[in-house]
């Protein structure tokens, strides 16, 4: 599933960066539902294998202080994200170069939509490629270090749709995030981390 979306993506991208007009609530609106049908595809499988949800998802916040750990965890793992996005744009790889620039919100609609695609990323990518993906590599290679490298270049392959330049600072990304969930046992950071990271698009100019 993951293949085909990242394929169809990729020339769909060309035809969008070639369009004059570019209907973005359209394809935000389809990134979102594609995103959570591939999440809950995965927690049907779970439920099939009457595997527990927080296998994927992470444990729930039992308390304020929990909460208040992970978020500092992912905004301090922000940083080091805009870090790595520093360098690729200081190369003329960032997010406002011409093979993303179509993608990014203009009117007041479409920068609302932007923060649920933002948190939607954030929340099924994490549990998809972190939560699913990450544990299903690391358990046929018996090898968690194997494991993260491998989703990682997964993650970049699915954004290829950005160019493949942005592939390699994309995949980067999931490395860390993919250490972040192994050594939190947990997505929840990480989800933290996309939502935030993705979000400031929205102060990316034209």
């Amino acid at each position: 599933m993951l293949g085909v979306w990242a394929y169809f993506g990729v020339f769909r991208a060309e035809h969008l960066r070639a369009a004059e007009n570019v209907d973005r609530i359209r394809l935000y609106l389809r990134t979102v539902t594609f995103e959570w049908l591939l999440l809950a595809f995965v927690l049907f499988g779970l439920w099939m294998r009457k595997t527990p949800f927080r296998v994927v998802l992470g444990e729930r916040w039992h308390s304020l202080r929990a909460f208040g750990r992970d978020l500092g965890l992912g905004v301090l793992f922000l940083f080091g994200a805009l870090m790595i996005s520093s360098v690729f744009i200081a190369h003329g790889h960032g997010s406002a170069d011409p093979a993303v620039r179509y993608m990014l919100p203009v009117t007041g609609s479409e920068r609302a939509l932007w923060i649920l695609l933002s948190l939607t990323a954030g929340i099924c990518e994490e549990a998809v490629n972190r939560g699913y993906l990450q544990r299903q590599l690391t358990a046929w290679t018996s090898n968690a270090a194997v494991g993260i490298v491998l989703q990682a270049l997964i993650f970049g392959a699915l954004h290829a749709y950005q160019g493949f330049a942005r592939t390699i600072p994309i995949g980067m990304l999931g490395l860390l995030l993919g250490v972040l969930t192994w050594w939190r046992k947990t997505v929840r950071p990480g989800m933290i981390t996309h939502f935030l990271q993705d979000s400031l698009a929205l102060f990316v100019p034209r």
